[in-house]
């Protein structure tokens, strides 16, 4: 148990002192920029440094929460209300800010997301990452975090998403302030006040 302690902490502090002598090296010569790709060796000492920042104990903790397809739907619900704004719908990251954060949301749909236990995604969810875009959501005792914890089981069910949930979800996801005054024009149009009807904008649009 010594020997282990002892072989972490060591790469604990090789990974932090390559990770300082990396940052020193892009900060005086080419700067930071979010529109950069992460190199492999920026990514390999990320990904190093998250694992070991995960208590074992968490790492190795089940999914309390049995899966349902009600279950499935609150964690689609929850995922197109509170993360596809990052991720996308379909968990691909390819959104206007999921391109443009450092480092980049991943494609959750990837093994390098869906080889992490269970434990490791929950307490992603619950905690965050620091230095990255990625928020802690997670609120008081995570032994009563059970939303991020269904929310585990979509991020697994997400390289099989159909049609008809992306659909679903679409109808889920937050509108901006004009489409809820589009959306509200419309309805009142529906019922039967003309002067609500949207009035098309000036101008081509391409």
């Amino acid at each position: 148990m010594r020997t282990k302690l002892l072989i972490v902490i060591f790469l604990a502090v090789l990974a932090g002192v390559a990770t300082f002598g990396w940052l020193g090296y892009r900060l005086f010569t080419t700067g930071f920029s979010a529109k950069t790709e992460p190199q492999a060796i920026e990514i390999f000492l990320a990904r190093q440094i998250r694992h070991l920042a995960i208590p074992i104990e968490q790492r190795n903790t089940p999914n309390p929460v049995a899966l349902s397809p009600d279950l499935l739907q609150e964690g689609l619900a929850h995922f197109a209300d509170h993360c596809a704004g990052c991720h996308a719908n379909d968990g691909s990251g390819q959104t206007p800010i999921g391109k443009n954060v450092y480092p980049k949301a991943p494609d959750l749909r990837l093994p390098d997301t869906q080889s992490m236990s269970d434990g490791e995604l929950f307490w992603v969810i619950h905690n965050g990452i620091r230095f990255t875009a990625m928020p802690a959501w997670g609120e008081g005792d995570p032994a009563q975090d059970l939303d991020s914890w269904k929310l585990v089981h979509f991020l697994r069910h997400l390289p099989q998403l159909t049609t008809e949930e992306l659909d679903q979800m679409k109808a889920l996801n937050p509108k901006t302030k004009k489409d809820l005054e589009e959306e509200a024009a419309f309805d009142q149009f529906l019922q039967g006040n003309d002067s609500a009807a949207i009035q098309p904008e000036s101008g081509h649009h391409h």
